[in-house]
């Protein structure tokens, strides 16, 4: 099986991106448990504090799966309400190769 990355997007309500950011926390930790993430990380973006990144990889797509299904995932929805400035962003792709891999 091949690995699965997810790069999104998540545009923060104007002035709320250090708020969504410690939103984010509660899947920070939750992700810790997953066995097939195998990356999870946010970032802010440089000049713009209110345009959040996560970088995730995953040993399949089933493992993706898994975690889009999650008890935890489903309640982040809540943890996110009213500091999003739009509908995340999803770009779901194959890694071809590169350092780390």
């Amino acid at each position: 099986m091949s690995k699965v990355v997810a790069i999104v997007k998540l545009a923060a309500a104007p002035g709320k991106g250090k708020e969504l950011a410690a939103a984010m926390d509660f899947a920070l930790e939750n992700v810790k448990a997953e066995s097939g993430t195998r990356y999870y990380i946010l970032h802010a973006e440089v000049g713009n504090e209110d345009s959040l990144w996560l970088y995730e990889m995953y040993d399949s797509q089933a493992d993706m799966d898994a975690h889009l299904g999650s008890e935890w995932f489903k309640q982040l929805g809540g943890k996110m309400g009213g500091l999003l400035g739009g509908a995340p962003e999803f770009h779901v792709m194959t890694p071809l190769g590169g350092k780390g891999l």
